[in-house]
């Protein structure tokens, strides 16, 4: 690895290290309140973080096998809440078979693919699948969650592999522009739920997710578009307004990405979408932010640079 790309990865460590000392001070100075949740979160981020490290640092067939392991066990815990028809069995496996098919375009490069296989050739293909078996009943539901399944969980995340392999870039940029994303949602989420915890008073979207507070909001983003500021210069070809511009755009649309995702398990009648990360619940609880903030960070980057 490239020395700028080690020390990317001890920043990425040491906000890690801050949030669990942070963390450790605030459960000292107010006992009374429970931690539990945000500790658990810290020590899955710390995970988490772990396996983005591999996915960035690692030859890029091994990097965009991770990506893909990711969306596939994404999918499989959305196709796990939502109820499908038994006869659905086959368009649900050529959904699975979109996986190494999208993650495919993005190791050739080939951008145009990348961008509408699935919102386009994915789309008329699903459809047409479960025509052809014959079932009406429930047909557009069924249809239409399993393509915004195959969107969030796949085409959304797939953003996040497509920036290792932007053109005309050193080898390190891809994967500094990895860490500048993933750092800037963690901090996101760990700074609004700070935020809240400590301040919070008015509620956002009480219905949709009782725990949002306009503080947590607003302290959230500003924390995130500071780290963005901090960050922009070392890990990103981003001019300072940008990196701040870059900061704000995650933060906001990283809350929208928490509070879709609520609404959908709120729908479904779930608190979380599984059990896999430890006080985050499922993968799709802490993908959330991401499917919102990959997509939109990268086609601002790629608009401006690329």
């Amino acid at each position: 690895m490239s020395p700028i790309l080690v020390r990317a990865l001890l920043i990425l460590f040491g906000l890690l290290i801050v949030a669990s000392v942070t963390i450790a001070v605030l459960s000292r100075r107010s006992p009374q309140k429970d931690w539990t949740e945000l500790r658990q979160r810290i020590t899955t981020w710390w995970w988490i973080v772990i396996v983005f490290s591999l996915a960035i640092s690692t030859p890029r067939v091994i990097s965009l096998t991770i990506f893909a392991i990711i969306s596939f066990l994404a999918l499989k815990e959305y196709l796990t809440l939502i109820p499908t028809r038994r006869s659905d069995n086959m368009p649900l496996l050529w959904a699975y078979i979109a996986i190494p098919i999208q993650y495919f375009w993005i190791g050739t490069e080939w951008y145009g693919m990348f961008l509408v296989f699935i919102p386009v050739y994915v789309f008329l293909f699903l459809p047409m699948r479960m025509v052809l078996i014959g079932n009406n009943k429930d047909f557009l539901h069924s249809a239409s969650v399993l393509h915004w399944g195959v969107m969030t969980t796949v085409f959304a995340i797939s953003h996040v592999a497509y920036l290792t392999v932007l053109p005309d870039s050193a080898p390190e940029t891809g994967p500094l522009l990895v860490i500048f994303l993933v750092a800037l949602t963690e901090s996101n989420d760990i700074a609004q739920y700070l935020w809240g915890k400590s301040f919070g008073r008015i509620k956002v979207i009480p219905k949709v997710s009782p725990n949002k507070t306009l503080e947590g909001l607003v302290g959230g983003v500003v924390t995130t578009m500071f780290f963005a500021w901090v960050l922009g210069s070392f890990l990103t070809p981003l001019t300072a307004g940008e990196s701040i511009f870059a900061g704000l755009l995650i933060g906001v649309s990283g809350f929208i990405g928490d509070v879709v995702m609520s609404a959908v398990k709120r729908d479904i009648g779930v608190k979380d979408s599984g059990k896999l990360l430890p006080g985050h619940g499922g993968i799709l609880d802490r993908l959330d932010s991401l499917i919102y903030t990959a997509p939109l960070f990268f086609h601002f980057l790629y608009y401006l640079h690329y």
